[in-house]
């Protein structure tokens, strides 16, 4: 990489400038943390198009994918397997190539005009009086620069949408803390006492009962409907540029208000991929015989491990393709996912969805330096007490890779990379103490008011 030394001393001011705001407490206007992060996403985004070094995948298959659909062709059968999801992150960049702009801009140009429009989102996430420290916060944040000015990786666009989707699902209010679903199952859970099984299923199930009336048309029906139908519209697009925002979907559900916007968002939710697939003949030029072909490549991931965490432990630091390591993995995944959402059930929706990503990053079996952006915006939004040792510390060993490695020629990367693959589980504890723990039930109720000892017991003398 030969604008490294450049790349690293923006990078550590961005950092110090955002602990130096932390520490005394800068609040400024929104305008001035969107335009800062324009001015270092555009300059590291114009070093990074000039660079001689470009990342493999973003030169063998982000590119492939936007000419195929620049030829009307399908993204993913046309670039050999090299693009695993929906084309529409390919359309953009054939837009942005039939426009005849050269591809080390246009395939940045996408990544960074997300992670820009991220920065307000991120303040209105936030809310409240720190809302714009928060944002300038993420203007500055180092991995965001890395992923979109500097890899050209997607996730931003991902994040865009699935940040967008809970601003829209959270509306105007406060979220409430216990919604229809933790109703229905204490009241389920309290006529099992009383009245049994079978009374209180019906109590809930039957005609008139507690699921019938919350499907019913309510005061603010309309607006709540449009509410959950935008978000899952938003979180739609967002698992149309990548499968991985599945996850964000419980955090988006709760944020709403009753249970039918929750039932209009899961339907857009799905509906928006779906369109996606189904017009795949009309704007990329796939037979309906190959849709199958299509689902089959976008659903084959290889069980590479070796990158991240545990699996490189085992695999002397190495790629290799362990089917029992991924599968494993796997498992541990859904099982702590299932933990954390049952520990933060009652906890903001915004942190249930920061604990559900932070475990997902200590358990995964196979990770790219990108995936670590998935809970940036979350975790700055709503920092925990260890936020910032995690921010700095997989910004640091992302930064490793990114500008050091990238100096040597192959046989020293494997080498290094050895080594670095090995010490990121030094970063797991770090992440799974900045996990919002102090914020799992912030609505619990307060303590019983002590019992005054009682005097001494009255004998009565017999008579």
């Amino acid at each position: 990489m030969d604008y490294a030394v450049l790349t690293g001393i923006i990078l550590v001011a961005g950092v110090v400038t955002a602990l130096i705001a932390q520490w005394r407490d800068w609040r400024p206007p929104l305008i001035v943390a969107i335009l800062v992060g324009v001015v270092v996403r555009v300059l590291l985004m114009f070093t990074a198009a000039h660079d001689s070094w470009q990342p493999v995948d973003f030169v063998e298959s982000f590119k492939p994918a936007g000419e195929a659909v620049l030829n009307g062709q399908d993204p993913v059968l046309a670039s050999e397997g090299g693009w695993h999801f929906l084309p529409t992150i390919p359309y953009m960049y054939g837009i942005l190539l039939w426009l005849g702009i050269p591809w080390e801009y246009a395939g940045r140009l996408v990544t960074v005009v997300a992670d820009i429009v991220l920065i307000p989102l991120v303040a209105k996430l936030a809310g409240g009086p720190k809302a714009s420290l928060r944002a300038l916060q993420y203007a500055l944040n180092p991995l965001a620069l890395l992923v979109a000015a500097i890899h050209g990786q997607v996730e931003p666009v991902a994040l865009v949408f699935g940040v967008a989707a809970f601003v829209v699902a959270r509306g105007p209010g406060a979220p409430e803390r216990v919604g229809v679903t933790t109703e229905i199952v204490t009241r389920v859970r309290r006529g099992v006492t009383v009245y049994g099984w079978r009374a209180a299923l019906r109590r809930v199930l039957g005609p008139g009962g507690m699921l019938h009336r919350a499907l019913l048309p309510g005061e603010n029906d309309r607006a709540d409907l449009r509410r959950g139908a935008l978000a899952g519209l938003l979180m739609g697009l967002a698992l149309c540029a990548k499968s991985w925002p599945i996850w964000l979907i419980p955090g988006m559900v709760l944020l709403l208000p009753n249970l039918r916007a929750r039932i209009a968002a899961l339907f857009m939710t799905g509906l928006v991929p779906l369109f996606f697939l189904v017009t795949l003949p009309i704007f990329a030029g796939t037979s309906l015989q190959q849709i199958p072909e299509v689902i089959k490549v976008i659903q084959d991931i290889r069980p590479i491990v070796g990158e991240w965490g545990w699996t490189p432990q085992l695999t002397q630091g190495n790629w290799s393709l362990e089917p029992t390591m991924a599968k494993i993995g796997t498992y541990l995944i859904y099982a702590c996912v299932v933990g954390a959402v049952l520990l933060w059930r009652r906890a903001d929706p915004i942190d249930l969805t920061t604990a559900v990503l932070l475990i997902f990053m200590v358990v995964t079996p196979r990770l790219g330096a990108q995936y670590l952006l998935w809970f940036m915006p979350f975790l700055v939004a709503r920092p925990t007490r260890f936020a910032w040792p995690a921010i700095i510390g997989v910004s640091v060993w992302s930064a490793y890779g990114y500008l050091y490695m990238t100096q040597f020629g192959d046989n020293d990367w494997w080498l290094l990379h050895a080594d670095w693959s090995r010490a990121s589980i030094v970063l797991l504890p770090v992440l799974l103490v900045a996990m919002p723990w102090g914020r799992r039930n912030p609505t619990a109720p307060p303590l019983a008011e002590p019992i005054e000892p009682a005097g001494p017991a009255r004998v009565s003398s017999p008579v």
